[in-house]
């Protein structure tokens, strides 16, 4: 039997990237919202979240809070008054979750 050495000049398949944090947070939005109109690749990670971006509403919020905490296992209480910051963006929520989690635990 003869082994095949791989070449090191021959490229080699990329191993598949990991989904990024924010790619997360888009996904749950829509899954956790059940969004049918809106797919996680069309949330604008800057854009707001909540009435002139995506269009979500108080009780989305309470939904997604519960999701995140879940997913995570961060959370923030329903009097923090960094919650409307926290919540503006998915690059706010993500930037949150970053900040509140174990290092090993979050991309």
């Amino acid at each position: 039997m003869r082994i095949r050495r791989r070449d090191p000049e021959k490229p080699q398949p990329k191993e598949p990237m990991e989904e990024s944090l924010e790619e997360q947070l888009k996904t749950l939005i829509v899954e956790s919202l059940a969004l049918e109109d809106v797919m996680p690749d069309e949330i604008v990670t800057e854009e707001a979240l909540f009435v002139e971006g995506l269009g979500l509403d108080s009780i989305d919020a309470l939904e997604l809070a519960l999701a995140i905490q879940e997913k995570f296992g961060v959370s923030t209480s329903p009097d923090d008054e960094r919650n409307r910051e926290i919540f503006f963006s998915v690059k706010s929520l993500a930037d949150f979750i970053r900040a509140e989690s174990p290092a090993e635990s979050v991309g």
